[in-house]
């Protein structure tokens, strides 16, 4: 880098990313609790989000020595990619690096729902004194888990149900290239529907995009298995949450675990119709929220925005 350039952390980042950018000579490193973040607009050159911060057409047009935008994490659709494009600002992400916490934290609320874990501790902690043939789960054990999505995180989601409790595995991906999982034994479906009718758990990971938001609705529900699970730690909207809530009244399905939902973070006052069942896990989006991956996806976030500022071109995780 051959002048000084500012780069401004816009939301909480690992102490380690923060310490790399401090590391570099040429950079003018403005931390997520320094009070000059507030103009970012006026004086970064390279900005690190998460999911927290919006950047919006606005925002970047009133960006005027703006180069980079790097988002820690897979999804982008807090970030107007049109616009970033139109003012030539590169956008970057750091794919697969959540992946493994995020497969992890998925197959733990699924378990967590079926043996009715949090129920359970919950009414311990309410003073009821449980009965204990009064309280049966349902085991996963050489279950069929329906993965939508064959990307990273799918991938992972797939070892690790096989792996912890033998299950048989479906997959679906209409974008996907043949072959992609070569190494995992699995049956591809064809349509989203063949494999709601044959999951007892159907486990989503795909990105938010004009092609999933709702994808599943009301009538999706209905396809699924009785005692079925839905699990949900990929991006809120994907899931119809009114139809949803409607299906797990019913009681016909076994429940949902949601770490992901529309309205960030679930909170009892937004969530409350959610949070009164006790077929519903909720988690504040943490799929990736381990000390181990928020520390390598946040370096690897700032070597990313610092290799663009040095005018390197082949970068992974490039979108605009």
């Amino acid at each position: 880098m051959s002048a000084k350039k500012t780069v401004c952390v816009l939301d909480p980042y690992h102490k380690d990313a923060v310490a790399l950018l401090q590391s570099e000579p040429d950079l003018e490193v403005v931390p997520p609790d320094d009070p000059r973040k507030s103009h970012w607009r006026e004086i970064a050159d390279g900005i690190l989000v998460r999911s927290e911060t919006r950047i919006t057409a606005e925002d970047l047009n009133a960006a005027s020595r703006l180069q980079v935008v790097v988002k820690q994490g897979v999804g982008v659709d807090n970030i107007d990619l049109d616009a970033a494009k139109e003012r030539g600002v590169a956008v970057h992400n750091t794919p697969a690096l959540n992946s493994e916490a995020v497969a992890e934290l998925s197959l733990a609320l699924a378990l967590s729902l079926s043996r009715r874990v949090t129920e359970l501790d919950r009414r311990i902690r309410g003073g009821e004194r449980v009965v204990r043939s009064n309280a049966l789960g349902m085991s996963l054990f050489r279950k069929t888990v329906g993965v939508v999505g064959m990307g990273n995180i799918g991938r992972a989601a797939a070892r690790k149900w096989i792996g912890a409790c033998e299950a048989s595995v479906i997959g679906y991906d209409p974008v996907a290239p043949d072959g992609i999982w070569p190494d995992i034994p699995h049956k591809r479906v064809a349509s989203l529907d063949e494999l709601l009718r044959t999951a007892d758990v159907v486990t989503l990971h795909v990105p938010l995009m004009q092609s999933t938001r709702g994808l599943i609705g009301a009538r999706e529900l209905t396809l699924m298995r009785d005692n079925a699970i839905l699990i949900n730690a990929a991006r809120g909207g994907i899931v119809d949450e009114a139809a949803l809530l409607r299906e797990l009244r019913q009681g016909r399905l076994w429940g949902a675990v949601l770490d992901a939902v529309e309205e960030e973070p679930p909170t009892l006052e937004k969530h409350h119709d959610f949070l009164k069942l006790d077929n519903v896990i909720m988690t504040p989006h943490i799929g990736g929220s381990t000390m181990e991956n928020q520390s390598e996806s946040g370096q690897a976030a700032a070597r990313t925005l610092m290799a663009v500022l040095r005018g390197e071109t082949s970068i992974g995780g490039k979108l605009v």
